[in-house]
């Protein structure tokens, strides 16, 4: 192909060409000057997708982009290049390049495409002093009365990433290699469950498997003199005090008071429990192997990355970050929350009978909301939590009392208004609701949900018999949870028992 003229015409030619020319090379602009790079390492060029941002990641990673079902890191080269940065326009575009794993770095627009002879190309030592950049590995001459400057991207990434390779002896070529660790034993099991959060605007999960329990943030906390930056204070927790730790301040975000609407992951990290303060709580997801990505670990800092992977979840335009709680602190940090917890035990406890002698003594549950009144169901009865989707497809034959289906990863899921079933008024949807799966004597089954609370530990001792107002509730809600300190009732609802075994055989017919 021959050089072609700046601007639309050429770009789009270029988004859908296939080349495999070696002596062809791609100009672009950055800031004005025009450069080059061979196409033997060139993917492709697309626009610039949308890109999720990593926390504490170099100032020149715009973030991770889903290319494909692929994870592809964006990079700046503005920011490389010491550039103020500008916005992207319809020019902008991103050029993939691997040279072990892929990577898309931005550009202000890509200009043409070049055939060049070898007489063309100076290498960058003919350069006078003050021109000559490492990032320069030659010069081409002869292309529209230009001097085009040849990017040399190896050791352009060597040195944006040059903390990295120090800390961790990494190449690009290793994120295809790398074994699995103990820390992602659950990468090779057949779905991950995770809980999934968000803080500033980013959605983040820890392992199901990590999580003791979900709570409200509470109004007040008690300050620990000394402690660690992160460390938020300290809360009770139902005769027991827990460390909070910021995740914004982990993740170097802005910082901001703490709120009723924020929540509270309870995690256990080396015998220590440990509250992650976040946004707020997203839904419970159970994502299958293929749709998980590994963190390249070209992306990890200081030898270890908080995030271990990605998940891509709605035809790869939702990414996920997996985030390994126990990468979160260092074991001084650990070591003086643990202190000061032991320490407030000691001085604000003696005497008092704690809950924390085990799973016996309590119930874990998952709290959702209809109107202001809010339920439990054990946990171990949820499936999974997922959004409810802009339209339910209404089945044609199907029980009256089923609202439509979905489909959840291939298989067709039956939902249920929670509402309608129990006689309240219906609402317009909206974000907050959720649909909770349950396996009801063998089929999976979706119940809309106004919102989901929290996952909480209940003491038995605050669970007590429910009045027995009607036949079909005593039969559903058995028991109540008193929460006396929080004036909250939560009805315990019995799940297996949310369906007449009538209804249940209609929805086999249904699936079969």
């Amino acid at each position: 192909m021959s050089d072609g003229a700046p601007g639309v015409a050429a770009t789009n030619v270029i988004d859908d060409m296939s080349i495999d020319d070696l002596n062809q090379y791609v100009t672009f602009k950055v800031g004005g000057e025009t450069f080059a790079a061979p196409m033997a390492p060139v993917q492709e060029i697309i626009r610039v997708p949308d890109a999720v941002r990593v926390p504490l990641a170099p100032t020149h990673l715009v973030g991770l982009a889903n290319l494909r079902g692929h994870v592809l890191p964006i990079v700046s080269l503005r920011q490389i290049f010491n550039l103020p940065d500008v916005q992207n326009d319809e020019l902008t575009r991103a050029v993939v390049i691997d040279l072990g794993t892929p990577m898309g770095f931005v550009v202000d627009c890509v200009t043409s495409v070049v055939s060049i002879e070898p007489d063309q190309l100076e290498p960058s030592d003919t350069l006078s002093e003050a021109g000559r950049s490492e990032l320069i590995s030659g010069v081409i001459k002869g292309v529209d009365q230009d001097m085009i400057m040849l990017v040399d991207f190896a050791k352009l990434i060597e040195r944006a990433f040059a903390e990295i390779h120090r800390a961790t002896g990494a190449t690009l070529g290793d994120a295809a290699h790398r074994p699995v660790d103990s820390g992602d034993e659950d990468l090779l099991s057949d779905e991950m469950q995770l809980v999934s959060f968000v803080v500033e605007n980013q959605e983040y999960a820890i392992p199901i498997a990590s999580v003791q329990e979900i709570v409200q943030a509470p109004e007040q906390v008690i300050q620990v003199p000394d402690g660690p930056e992160a460390l938020v204070g300290i809360m009770t927790l139902r005769n027991r005090l827990l460390p909070l730790v910021s995740l914004r301040h982990l993740f170097a975000l802005p910082e901001r008071a703490l709120s009723a609407t924020d929540r509270v992951v309870v995690v256990n990290l080396n015998e220590v429990s440990v509250g992650l303060v976040m946004d707020r709580v997203s839904e419970v997801l159970r994502v299958p192997d293929g749709l998980v990505d590994e963190m390249p670990p070209i992306m990890a800092r200081g030898g270890e990355s908080d995030i271990t992977a990605i998940c891509r979840l709605g035809d790869g335009v939702r990414l996920v970050s997996v985030i390994a709680p126990e990468r979160l602190f260092d074991l001084t940090v650990l070591n003086h929350i643990g202190e000061s917890q032991a320490h407030a035990k000691e001085q604000d406890m003696a005497g008092v009978d704690t809950i924390d002698g085990g799973n016996a003594d309590e119930s874990q549950v998952v709290v959702f909301r209809l109107g202001a009144a809010e339920f439990g169901v054990p946990i171990d009865s949820v499936q999974e939590i997922v959004r409810v989707p802009e339209a339910l497809t209404r089945v044609p034959k199907s029980p009256e009392f089923v609202e439509g289906v979905i489909n959840l990863r291939g298989s067709v899921l039956a939902v249920i208004d929670q509402r309608r079933r129990f006689g309240l008024d219906s609402v317009e949807r909206s974000d907050r609701q959720r649909i909770m799966v349950y396996l009801l004597n063998g089929t999976r089954t979706g119940f809309i949900v106004d919102s989901v609370a929290e996952v909480m530990k209940i003491p038995h001792s605050a669970i007590e018999e429910s009045p027995r107002l009607s036949v079909e509730q005593a039969k559903l809600i058995r028991r109540v949870a008193n929460l006396q300190q929080s004036k909250r009732l939560v009805m315990m609802i019995e799940p297996d028992q949310l369906l007449e075994a009538d209804e249940i055989e209609a929805l086999h017919e249904m699936a079969a």
